[in-house]
């Protein structure tokens, strides 16, 4: 059995695209408890939580857990913002910048050993207008969403250049996962 220990919507639709068949049971931890001033580790160690929040009820799974954090080229750490007010004020630090999108997996395997890594991804930003920022607001998109932003979609509109992982952006970067599958001896029918 296969549990993503996460309830976003673009986590399943990129797992269900993999074609994995798995089950949904997300984590119950409070993110906010975790205070780490380095991102990637923050990451790291949030991903590390959710899996094993899960796998202590389920030690006969596989257990996914993920996090995303965006981090401004001004080195503000963007997580998921509180209102419109708020997802503008993100937006407009990452105007005309290169934000940094880390992406961290944690796979726990029936055994309980741990395969973890994450993926660093760069996204340029179109040097946003006001009225680019009062589309984007009134699309909704930026609700729920790490630094405001998305970049599939519509949410394309607002970036002019990736380096890195699409899918990692979007929230489960699947090549990482897919090598961390292999290491684990976890075979994909």
């Amino acid at each position: 059995m296969l549990i993503l220990a996460s309830s976003s919507p673009q986590r399943q639709r990129l797992l269900k695209e993999l074609g994995v068949e798995f089950e949904v049971i997300p984590s119950s931890i409070n993110e906010a408890e975790v205070i780490l001033e380095d991102p990637i580790e923050r990451a790291k160690v949030l991903a590390r939580l959710k899996a094993e929040d899960v796998s202590r009820n389920y030690s006969d799974a596989w257990v996914i857990g993920s996090d995303t954090l965006v981090v401004s080229s001004a080195g503000n750490l963007l997580e998921k913002p509180s209102d419109e007010s708020h997802a503008r004020e993100m937006l407009r630090e990452q105007s005309g910048g290169v934000s940094q999108v880390h992406s961290a997996i944690s796979l726990i395997t029936p055994t309980s050993k741990k395969h973890e890594d994450v993926s660093t991804s760069h996204v340029h930003f179109r040097k946003l207008t006001d009225e680019d920022l009062d589309w984007w607001i009134s699309t909704g998109l930026w609700e729920d969403r790490s630094g405001s932003f998305q970049i599939e979609g519509e949410g394309q509109r607002l970036v002019e250049k990736l380096e890195g992982d699409f899918n990692g952006v979007v929230g489960l970067p699947i090549d990482l996962l897919s090598k961390l599958f292999r290491d684990a001896g976890f075979i994909i029918p």
